[in-house]
């Protein structure tokens, strides 16, 4: 049904959109881009060939190999001016089994996942008795009472929690929880989700490992077990949990980042780029995280050469590998352009789903923000006119040191987190018209940047008072 709709739906939107406002003139170029993006977009085509199609996408496996070659081959496809790839070495770490059971004072199966790159437990598992913190003061001041023990680090989410309920004010548990727990002495760690719904769903993600503390066993259960803990913990008693983990750590592999150019016709040295990461986790198919982002970028660039529209500068993009448990494509392009960075006037990335675009963040020079929302006013009457400070990305984040001022499509994540690094990442949560409206505030800011006589304002230097 949905797909059937789809190319009425978008027309529909489009001839509204084109009757909205002075912004709606067909006959201007914002007009022409937003008009083709919500009644010809193949956003929805593209991200669903690479979910169902190609699936999971994880460093080192197949998966993500036969993802470079396609959207390689889909960008000379759609006639890009230059299309290559960047050869980049990635970590490749594998799931095995996995599962967590209470033992005491009650017998109980919980949802469990690996985190991305925790050692396995060894063989048969490890027991312990669980404490439970929801931050890393709470775990210090347990002290010794931490020895032997497995720490579960439970603190809850809520959607749009900002820095002091959302996904960043607990992503540093997940991150750094091994380290710091192995510091006291514990045998595993666990963490409640990172996710904001209860589907009795496991959420993975990376953490690390520090070589000055032993490495100890890393996983996530579902909120709904996290809950379970806490109750019996509650009530007094002492709760024991197994864990079992057969993941493991391979050699790095060979990968690579995807890049491919609309040249420009005055200045084709100066660049604005635009960028998504390719990789995903193992457990769904990467459609929210981010293959959406992965299809904005890819439709954005056939959308722009189909219009025949040749901008001052080079719009490039680039399909980053590696982001999810290493930030290896990043970095890597990072250094491979290194003498270019200061050509490339611009950087924006699409990593927070595929719903409905609201604008974007921009960290850059003074008065950057201005600029951006003189060009954002065109795209307010199709929901993605907000401009905000702080905006970038984990993969364009190593070009910041260089200068380039960063930009990132933000989207309403309100059920971002739900299935953000779970199974059910998976086409179904991505709606076409969503979709294809990311793809015009994408091509409509990539080309006016582009095509701006003069550049936006760059990030001061490190460490300087902007």
């Amino acid at each position: 049904m949905r797909r059937s709709m789809k190319p009425l739906l978008l027309s529909l939107i489009a001839v509204v959109w084109v009757g909205c406002g002075p912004a709606g003139d067909r006959s201007g170029v914002d007009g022409r881009i937003v008009s083709a993006a919500l009644g010809q977009s193949r956003a929805y085509e593209k991200l669903a060939y690479l979910t169902d199609r190609i699936g999971p996408r994880l460093s080192g496996s197949e998966g993500l190999d036969r993802a470079v070659r396609w959207t390689a081959d889909e960008f000379r496809r759609d006639g890009l001016d230059r299309v290559w790839t960047e050869p980049v070495l990635v970590p490749h770490w594998v799931r095995g089994v996995e599962t967590s059971r209470i033992v005491s004072p009650t017998e109980h199966a919980m949802a469990t996942t690996a985190l991305g790159m925790s050692v396995p437990t060894p063989e048969g598992g490890v027991m312990g008795e669980v404490v439970l913190v929801s931050s890393f003061e709470e775990l210090r001041a347990l002290g010794d009472r931490v020895r032997d023990k497995i720490v579960l680090y439970n603190k809850p989410i809520l959607p749009n929690g900002g820095e002091r309920d959302g996904y960043g004010s607990a992503v540093g548990l997940r991150g750094s929880g091994a380290i710091e727990a192995a510091k006291l002495g514990a045998v595993a760690t666990l963490i409640r989700s990172l996710g904001t719904a209860s589907f009795r769903l496991p959420h993975t993600g990376a953490m690390r490992y520090d070589d000055s503390v032993t490495r100890i066993p890393a996983a996530a259960i579902s909120a709904e077990d996290a809950d379970l803990v806490h109750r019996l913990l509650a009530a007094g008693e002492a709760v024991r949990v197994h864990l079992v983990l057969g993941c493991r750590t391979l050699p790095d592999a060979p990968s690579a980042n995807v890049l491919a150019d609309l040249l420009g016709r005055e200045r084709p040295e100066e660049i604005v780029l635009i960028g998504a990461h390719l990789d995903s986790w193992d457990l769904g198919t990467g459609a929210i995280d981010d293959g959406a982002g992965v299809a904005i970028v890819m439709e954005t660039m056939r959308l722009l050469k189909s219009l025949g529209l040749t901008p001052r500068r080079t719009i490039r993009a680039v399909l980053f590998t590696n982001e999810e448990n290493g930030l290896a494509g990043g970095r890597a392009y990072a250094g491979t352009h290194a003498n270019d960075l200061p050509k490339h006037v611009a950087a924006i990335e699409t990593d927070s789903g595929g719903a409905s675009p609201m604008g974007f963040g921009v960290s850059a020079g003074e008065g950057a923000e201005e600029i951006v929302r003189s060009i954002a006013t065109s795209l307010a009457s199709i929901g993605a006119g907000e401009v905000t400070p702080q905006g970038g990305g984990a993969d364009i984040g190593p070009m910041r040191s260089a200068g380039v001022p960063q930009l990132g499509l933000r989207q309403d994540t309100t059920h971002y987190f739900d299935y953000h690094h779970t199974a059910a990442d998976t086409l179904d949560k991505v709606r076409p018209d969503d979709l294809a409206r990311n793809v015009a505030a994408m091509a409509v800011m990539a080309y006016r940047l582009a095509e701006r006589e003069e550049p936006l304002p760059r990030l001061p230097p490190p460490g300087s008072t902007p």
